[in-house]
């Protein structure tokens, strides 16, 4: 693919049509298919660097190259979509490309260009730092700020990076080359900003680079006080000291909610300052100055939203020297403590007019900020903070004068409650903050304050807003109660929950959008509580309200009359999924209207995924039903498979990326529930374009798909043999088995083979098979790849010839080169089966161990039998690992819960939907006896030699545990 006006015509045209609803898939899947071939990488930057082309194909292009960065530009063993030749030029042009192009285009090159470097900088990147630094100018501040947004990208990633040895070797890799010119630009630009006080096009320009200098700052110093830094200590600290106080009229934002130049500078000062006062206080003697001044700014800062950021980043300043015990005494000073309230903490805590205008018009931004903990940056959160950093240190003396406040506020409201409706949100909100002491969003609060008693609060001045019929108090207030409830769920009883879920399935009908998604929030973490690992509420407790919360959610999720707006609240449905896994059988009764709502809902967003939270619930709530239905009813089944082999079918042959992994996994779940002896006919077409290298390709696709083909074996091996489909599955294999990425999955599908393929069949392609497990553990080890192969020989051994002689895998191996199986005893089955996890795994590699000591004529021979007691050793040491204890096969669903998880935008894992794991051991019931069992017969068949070698082989340790489990076995010694 040439770099040519025609190329570039086309991509541009294809780019066009990625922005157009109706052609966006096919022209997505035509970039998809071309973007391995040479120079691809190139063409995008050339379109992006062209000042003529359309505006919006330049930034598509600019999307395109760094989604396509972050797909491939780690490599992958040989496997490589980028060739050398592209990345060295991409690395040699993106600097100079990021310097020249508009800002918007910027943030998306910059972010590639953070991937690229996370991966190659600095071992294979080492110019890139005095690149950046050559092309700082002395007058033109527009290209200092492209280098400068270039080293903030590249900087800024060592913020929330571990410290390892590997990191500081970065950082002062970038220290040593540029300090010194970044801080010679801070002190020109100074100078700048002064000689240019009155121009106000000039200013707009160097406030910018300001605020990259101020960010590059923090990302300098994030995780040690470098030397330079300490050095220079009082050069820094003026600048930053001096734009901290710095005012012009013409860098004021006339907008009153967006943040101006000025307001954000300051605010990342202030995130230098908290830095500094947390980290390296000790050798920062103008802290005090700073405090003075950031205290300054609190007391003089508006409350225009334009601020927020501003206030919410000063507050945090005074909040990390609050917390600081030998600063107590500033707080102590006459009536510090008392302003601290009344001039910043209450006013900041009040809700204004912008927060009631953004309730009513972007109520998801409104709960994002309040609920989600995405308001980290807003007044409240940050007021609240500080209340909290205040009580560790007088928590009696603000819990007293916070109390005297909230009493207040609710005498105003109860004097006028529709005037003063306010009061009473400004007095709840101030009772969570105070009470509160240690809390998460998963769990609510977990430790609260002693001298507040939450739920004498709650029963005396919050059930009644919930009590109350909708209209006859303000919808905030609605909102405080839910939240309310939500925060303080541990301090509540059962019963006392039990008596609110009607309050909030009553709220779930509300027609404001803020009410009822507070209501399925505080509805759903109430049913996701545990009480000592145990669920708190199960299908009994909730069966008389399913129909009716069930039916409320669906209607408010079906109000959306676009796929984008069906699956905009994604709390919505996962109160959906979080009612079924609790009702689980008792769902029954509601699971065809349930599945029908689903499955439509499925079909609708499934034609512009836009919501990924919201896609997993309602997969998750399909995987849910299917696994509770069918396990008491395995003939409904077939209901399922008629209502979604529909929409699924229309999912695959439309390529919606982000479905077909969960299409794969609910088809899975739905074959392994069928029990019949043949593949049913309904799977058998669809095995061989399952198997089509296209669908491989994507990384997504792979562990579901994996998952899929393992189900296939075991449920219809035999129509896969008589199919000849059993060389394209090996083919899959060698294509997983040599990807340190996917490896795990070639493994499963290896281990299924042998499971259920008769060995007979399979004979005439394990030579090969070995022989590639052996050439990638010669040329690419890796300890999870090591721990695959060795599991996969004791399935092997339990498997194959369970009644015979167990020799099979010692003449497999030996097939191949003479005595190699030697070699794979000594060198990886008795220091690596240790490593093995899982009650299953370690159960067959006990049993595999066992049959191949005491079963196998070979092992009796030289030269193995020098590793006879050695291996005793390691099955001894594996049966006294620590055992998992198993719990309820359910109990993995009720942690079901992307805050916690994280969601994997290639792939996310059905919980609903998890695979069984498969026991080729099942018909042993105690690895520990059928070892002491086996060990009898050995001895027997070979009396002397077998007990003389334990006495003598055998650690003392392992000689007492092998006694106990022969006793244990009614053996009796082997002596």
């Amino acid at each position: 693919m040439e770099v040519n006006e025609q190329n570039l015509n086309a991509l541009s045209e294809y780019l066009k049509q990625t922005l157009d609803p109706n052609t966006r898939r096919q022209a997505e899947q035509y970039l998809y298919s071309v973007e391995k071939n040479p120079n691809f990488s190139l063409l995008l930057l050339t379109l992006v660097e062209n000042p003529s082309a359309d505006p919006s194909v330049r930034f598509a292009a600019a999307l395109l190259f760094k989604n396509f960065v972050k797909r491939n530009w780690e490599q992958e063993g040989d496997n490589t979509t980028i060739n050398e030749t592209d990345r060295t030029a991409i690395k040699t042009r993106i600097v100079g490309l990021m310097i020249g192009v508009p800002a918007k285009l910027q943030i998306q090159l910059s972010e590639a260009l953070s991937i690229i470097a996370d991966s190659d900088f600095p071992e294979k990147w080492s110019n890139l730092i005095p690149e950046l630094v050559s092309k700082l100018s002395p007058t033109d501040f527009s290209i200092n700020n492209g280098v400068l947004q270039t080293a903030h990208s590249i900087f800024k990633r060592w913020r929330s990076q571990f410290r390892t040895n590997e990191l500081f070797t970065e950082i002062k890799f970038v220290l040593d080359q540029f300090c010194e010119p970044y801080l010679q630009l801070f002190k020109a630009t100074d100078a700048m900003v002064e000689s240019n006080a009155n121009n106000g096009e000039a200013l707009k320009v160097l406030s910018q680079t300001i605020l990259l200098l101020v960010k590059i700052f923090y990302s300098l110093n994030c995780q040690d006080l470098p030397v330079f830094f300490e050095d220079h200590m009082p050069e820094f600290m003026g600048l930053l000291h001096k734009y901290l106080n710095y005012n012009n009229p013409l860098l004021v934002s006339d907008d009153e909610d967006e943040a101006g130049p000025l307001e954000k500078i300051k605010a990342s000062i202030c995130e230098s300052v908290e830095l500094y006062a947390h980290r390296y206080e000790e050798d920062f003697p103008m802290l005090p100055k700073f405090v003075e001044t950031v205290w300054s700014l609190l007391t003089v800062t508006s409350l225009e939203p334009k601020n927020d950021l501003l206030v919410s980043k000063a507050i945090s300043v005074i909040t990390t020297i609050a917390k600081l015990q030998r600063h107590r005494d500033l707080f102590l000073v006459g009536d510090t403590l008392k302003n601290m309230c009344e001039k910043i903490i209450l006013p900041n805590m009040s809700l204004r007019t912008s927060d009631e205008e953004l309730f009513e018009d972007d109520p998801i931004e409104y709960i994002r900020r309040d609920l989600e903990g995405s308001d980290n940056d807003t007044r409240r959160r940050a007021a609240s903070d500080l209340v909290r950093g205040l009580l560790e240190q007088f928590e009696s003396a603000i819990t007293s004068t916070m109390s005297n406040y909230i009493s207040h506020y609710l005498q105003n409201y109860n004097s006028n409650p529709t005037a003063n409706w306010k009061d009473k949100d400004t007095a709840v909100y101030l009772l969570i903050s105070i009470a509160s002491k240690h809390s998460s969003t998963q769990h609510g609060v977990t430790k609260t304050n002693d001298f507040i008693n939450v739920v004498e609060f709650f029963a005396n001045n919050v059930l009644k807003d919930l009590q109350a019929p909708f209209g006859s108090v303000h919808p905030i207030l609605k909102v405080d109660a839910l939240k309310y409830l939500y925060t303080f769920r541990n301090q509540m009883n059962k019963s006392d929950l039990v008596n609110c879920f009607p309050l909030l399935v009553t709220h779930l009908s509300s027609d404001n959008y803020v009410v009822y998604t507070y209501a399925s929030i505080c509805l759903e973490r109430i049913l996701f509580m545990k009480k000592e690992r145990t669920i708190l509420f199960n299908a009994k407790d909730i069966q008389p309200h399913v129909e009716g919360i069930l039916t409320n959610l669906f209607k408010l999720i079906e109000q959306g009359v676009t796929p984008e707006k069906l699956a905009e609240n994604d709390h919505l449905m996962k109160a959906v999924m979080r009612v079924i896994l609790i009702s689980r059988e008792e769902i029954i009764p509601y699971v065809s209207v349930v599945l029908n709502k689903l499955t439509n809902i499925v079909s609708i967003i499934s034609r512009n995924p836009s919501n990924p939270r919201f896609n997993h619930y309602a997969f998750e709530s399909i995987g849910a039903l299917i696994r509770f239905t069918c396990s008491a009813n395995p003939a409904a089944i077939g209901d399922f498979e008629a209502l979604l082999f529909t929409p699924f079918q229309s999912i695959l042959q439309q390529d919606v990326t982000e479905f077909t992994p969960y299409v794969f996994q609910l088809l899975s779940q739905m074959l392994d529930t069928h029990q019949e002896s043949e593949l049913p006919v309904a799977y058998q077409s669809m095995l061989t374009p399952l198997l089509q290298p296209t669908l491989w390709e994507q990384q997504g696709n792979i562990p579901a798909l994996s998952r899929l083909i393992q189900s296939y074996l075991n449920n219809g091996a035999k129509f896969i043999v008589v199919q000849n489909q059993l060389t394209p599955i090996l083919g899959i294999f060698q294509k997983l088995i040599a990807s340190k990425l996917n490896d795990t999955h070639g493994f499963e599908i290896l281990n299924a083979l042998v499971r259920n393929v008769p060995i007979a069949t399979l004979n005439s392609y394990l030579k090969a098979v070995i022989t590639l497990l052996l050439t990638r553990l010669q040329s690419s080890r890796t300890p999870k790849f090591t721990k695959g192969f060795v599991y996969f020989i004791c399935s092997y051994i339990v498997v194959v010839d369970p009644q015979g002689s167990s020799n099979s895998i010692f003449e497999l191996f030996d097939s191949i080169q003479p005595g190699l199986f030697f070699e794979i005893v000594k060198s990886f089955l008795v220091p690596e089966t240790q490593a093995i996890h899982g009650m299953v795994e370690r159960k067959v590699a006990a049993v595999a161990m066992t049959r191949m000591l005491t079963q196998s004529t070979t092992m009796l021979n030289e030269p193995y039998f020098t590793q006879w007691t050695i291996v005793l050793d390691v099955i001894i040491q594996i049966l006294q690992s620590p055992q998992e204890v198993a719990g309820d096969e359910n109990e993995d669903l009720y942690a079901i819960d992307l805050e916690e998880t994280g969601y994997q935008a290639s792939f996310s894992k059905l919980a609903t939907s998890k695979q069984a794991t498969h026991d080729p051991a099942s018909h042993i019931q105690d690895p520990k006896t059928y070892l002491s069992q086996n060990l009898a017969k050995v001895c027997q068949a070979n009396p002397n030699r077998i007990s003389s070698a334990i006495q003598q082989g055998l650690p003392k340790d392992s000689m007492n545990v092998l006694s106990s489990y022969l006793q244990s076995a009614g053996v009796g010694s082997l002596m």
